[in-house]
């Protein structure tokens, strides 16, 4: 795989991490750098490290959680992103999704062909990111072979590979998706870092 100086830990379930995919590629044009894209399992990420996601998303009240959705809505507005959220699939199980990407990693634009395929599919048509039918014909869609990246997605080493990664990112003190590294050790979190990111870059 590449020697990127910038690593991205993404899970396909999150909306911030779709606004932040968009975002990435323009500023990686700006710096003239490259990325690793690492799939991860979000929900493994929570249970480990970062539990009161769960409580915050329990609570009708939450008033900073509320706030989240208009904030969301305006930057998918300034980034041209089509942002149809929640759905009737939230919070979606991205277990499926995120093997397929992970039989992907070691094709970086075949990973990043999929995971456009699908943030388009979950947040801008509202499909269900856990049904693997929905998910070969995301790939499909995108000039890659399905039926085959589901065969792979499903076997030991993939599923070991995936939660290697997760862990991996745990590990390295990250705590949700996105995660941003620069040159390994400098971490950044989520789509509103990204100028921090390419501020890094730039040093």
């Amino acid at each position: 795989m590449s020697s990127a100086r910038v690593e991205f830990f993404f899970d396909l379930s999150s909306p911030w991490t779709c606004l932040a995919f968009a975002n990435l590629w323009p500023m990686l044009e700006r710096t003239g750098e490259a990325v690793l894209l690492r799939p991860i399992l979000v929900g493994g990420v929570f249970n480990a490290v970062n539990p009161a996601v769960y409580a915050a998303r329990a609570d009708d009240g939450n008033r900073r959680l509320q706030h989240s959705w208009k904030v969301l809505s305006d930057w998918a507005a300034l980034a041209g992103v089509t942002m149809r959220f929640p759905s009737q699939y939230h919070p979606a199980k991205s277990v499926n999704a995120m093997r397929m990407a992970c039989a992907l990693e070691d094709d970086q634009p075949a990973l990043r062909a999929f995971a456009a395929g699908a943030f388009e599919s979950y947040f801008g048509r509202q499909e269900n990111l856990d049904d693997s039918d929905v998910l070969v014909a995301v790939a499909n869609a995108a000039g890659l072979d399905g039926e085959a990246i589901r065969a792979a997605s499903v076997t030991d080493a993939n599923k070991l590979r995936l939660r290697g990664n997760t862990d991996e990112l745990i590990e390295r003190g990250g705590y949700g998706s996105p995660t941003i590294f620069v040159d390994r050790t400098d971490m950044y979190f989520g789509n509103d870092q990204l100028p921090l990111v390419e501020a890094a870059l730039k040093r």
